[in-house]
């Protein structure tokens, strides 16, 4: 199976519940991101494959820097984006909640690459033209404040970490409404395969449940509750 296929068979048939649970039992336990980063429009879900990107806060007192990011306001972020490939999601992380990670216009260029989408440890802004696009956005909320001179993005392509969840190249993200996965790529095929024996298990519950069974049967029937 192909990025493609299990991407699609992701987003058809699981939910990032069952995979966490999935994980919780390999015994890959702190697989989840923060909370509060949740999709920008609840309807989003996002599935691809890890590019993070690493930012840091700058001050822009007037004073030249000599840094080999000297004059460029946004550091390597505008090279980051361009070097999205399809099926890739640009995670980013490092930087203070002052200011906006993400927006329109690298919406529409990270579309046009055929990327899978963004999750921003941060704000994004130009929230209505992101979801008019369709390009799925996970973040932590909105906020218009410009990046250009209070942050860059100092790297990419290297191994993160967010609230002690470790992120790197490659990695499987799946995240909907009730939050975002990191998937080891390692276990990734198990743990899907897993996800979706217990999906399939769970909707027979249902169906016994509908037809009358109780909650302490159906555990006991089927291991699932």
């Amino acid at each position: 199976m192909d990025d493609a296929q299990l991407f699609r068979q992701i987003r058809d048939e699981l939910f990032v519940a069952a995979v966490g649970d999935v994980l919780d039992t390999m015994g890959f336990q702190h697989q989840f991101l923060p909370a509060g980063i949740a999709p920008l429009e609840k309807s989003m879900r996002i599935v691809g494959r890890a590019m993070p990107v690493l930012e840091a806060d700058v001050v822009n007192d007037g004073t030249r820097s000599a840094g080999p990011l000297s004059g460029k306001p946004f550091g390597l972020m505008l090279e980051a984006l361009d070097d999205l490939k399809p099926g890739e999601i640009y995670i980013a992380t490092g930087a203070s909640l002052r200011y906006a990670l993400w927006g329109g216009l690298m919406s529409t260029r990270a579309q046009h690459l055929k990327a899978a989408g963004a999750i921003l440890d941060g704000y994004v802004r130009d929230a209505g033209e992101i979801e008019r696009l369709g390009f799925d956005v996970f973040c932590r909320g909105t906020y218009a404040q410009d990046q250009g001179v209070r942050g860059q993005v100092i790297d990419y392509r290297c191994t993160i970490e967010i609230e002690g969840v470790r992120i790197a190249p490659g990695d499987l993200l799946f995240g909907d409404r009730e939050g975002v996965l990191v998937i080891p790529r390692a276990v990734e095929r198990e743990a899907v395969a897993k996800a979706l024996d217990k999906v399939r298990t769970e909707n027979k519950v249902a169906d016994a449940i509908r037809g009358g069974m109780s909650a302490c049967e159906a555990l006991a029937t089927f291991g699932v509750m």
